[in-house]
């Protein structure tokens, strides 16, 4: 893939990775880490460590937007993003003692509790 090609496929991607965030609540790791190890060829230490770097923009001008309209609990945010914080920390120092492939299985398994429990929730609903 060319220069400009992957450019522009990231520069979509990521609009359509925001619109997401801001839609659904998620991004980062649910679109965007699949998308980097599998389109664009990262490993999946790097598609993580990307993704986290990009949710944190995303995350504060969907924030924004949203509470702007009076949507959300600052205080109840911000002792999460604290405690999540700490998490995260927690969580970065195991992905890098993981093997790569190991690490991958550990999403994909993620990945499809989510994905089997949105849909169960959704049917019942």
């Amino acid at each position: 893939m060319s220069s400009a090609a992957l450019f522009i496929a990231l520069a979509a991607f990521g609009l359509g990775t925001g619109a997401a965030a801001g839609l659904l609540g998620v991004g980062g790791g649910i679109l965007m880490v699949p998308f980097l190890t599998l389109a664009v060829g990262l490993s999946q230490h790097a598609a993580e460590a990307t993704s986290l770097v990009v949710v944190l923009p995303t995350a504060i001008v969907a924030s924004v937007a949203l509470r702007r309209r009076g949507v959300g609990d600052l205080g109840l945010a911000l002792r999460f993003g604290l405690v999540g914080a700490l998490g995260g920390a927690a969580g970065a120092l195991l992905a890098l003692a993981l093997p790569a492939a190991t690490l991958r299985v550990v999403f994909a398994a993620f990945l499809t509790v989510v994905g089997l429990r949105l849909v169960h929730d959704g049917v019942r609903a």
